[in-house]
């Protein structure tokens, strides 16, 4: 891809070439400087979790080009549900950030009963980030080596096994799971995925699925053994490790990160907030970063982002049916 020059955030009122389009306001706002303020980025994650990561990665890299400072804040609790709804009650200017997953946003959609954000009226995409499969892992020391052996304890345990996680994805991979194989292990949620690394240790669940920054960091820290993913193929940079798919179970829970604000937020800053995050994963260290997380980059336009939250929605529906969930 051709590398752009330095961009930064210039006047709201802005001819974007690359569209073909005037992006105009109208009234007194279109004389205003974007950004004008400090810009908030919101995570839903607690600091040193695999999401809050990814959140000040980019929250990071986006200070060269906004030229005010930009502020983190974590959010934590209720799956993402806290940071969503203040991302969503907050004032459409451009100026709260709001790096989550998409997929958490679609899956929450159904499960959160009387869920006070319409995410598909309430929540705009600006950019996405990241593609990323959910990882299945056992603490590094357990006799569990792939996936066979995983299923044979599950079906030796009955209901006496378990799993962990800290997302609503990992519920409904392991769900799934269940569903699928016959098996009755028992969800345990917790706060992070770090959480759930003692419980490993002890023996207390008998395998865990989380996002595979945080499955791979553990794993370099030798806490931890991935022993697949939840994807349609293959990592290209871990062949070592296998899909769920190959072993009879086509799970495939496929994460992605995006860049999100209020609806209201008006569409060219919108649209300058897609080019300067497009042109942060465009470059060598981003990419690297996605690989050492386990993801891969993912450059789009806004339109492409609604699509895939939209489409999720539907496919998490289906998730959701199959695993005889209901909305807590």
């Amino acid at each position: 891809m051709q590398r752009r020059p330095g961009l930064k955030f210039t006047k709201v009122a802005i001819v974007m070439a690359w569209m073909g389009t005037a992006l105009l306001l109208h009234g007194p706002a279109r004389a205003q400087t974007y950004p004008s303020q400090n810009i908030h980025v919101i995570g839903a994650f607690p600091p040193g979790s695999g999401s809050d990561i990814i959140v000040r990665f980019f929250a990071e890299k986006l200070r060269p080009f906004a030229d005010k400072p930009i502020i983190v804040e974590s959010k934590p609790g209720a799956n993402g549900k806290i940071a969503t709804e203040y991302t969503a009650r907050s004032k459409p200017d451009g100026h709260t950030l709001f790096i989550h997953a998409g997929n958490a946003l679609a899956s929450n959609s159904l499960l959160i009963k009387n869920n006070p954000v319409d995410v598909v009226k309430q929540i705009a995409v600006a950019a996405t980030i990241n593609q990323q499969g959910f990882m299945v892992v056992v603490d590094s020391k357990s006799p569990v080596k792939t996936v066979p052996d995983l299923t044979d304890l599950l079906k030796k345990k009955g209901d006496k096994a378990s799993f962990g996680s800290s997302s609503n994805q990992g519920l409904i991979a392991g769900s799934l799971l269940n569903e699928m194989g016959k098996f009755s292990a028992v969800f345990v949620n917790y706060r992070t995925s770090a959480d759930s690394l003692n419980d490993l240790a002890s023996g207390a669940i008998d395998y865990a699925i989380i996002d595979p920054a945080a499955a791979l960091a553990m794993e370099r820290n030798g806490r931890v053994r991935p022993i697949a993913v939840m994807l349609p193929q293959r990592l290209p940079f871990r062949p070592d490790i296998p899909t769920l798919t190959e072993f009879g179970f086509p799970i495939e829970i496929v994460g992605w990160f995006a860049a999100m604000v209020p609806a209201e937020t008006p569409r060219p800053i919108v649209i300058q907030l897609n080019q300067c995050i497009n042109q942060i994963i465009d470059t060598d260290e981003a990419r690297k970063f996605m690989t050492d997380i386990g993801a891969t980059p993912w450059i789009s336009k806004p339109e492409d982002g609604k699509a895939r939250l939209v489409a999720d929605i539907t496919t998490w529906r289906r998730y959701v049916d199959v695993a005889k969930l209901v909305p807590q």
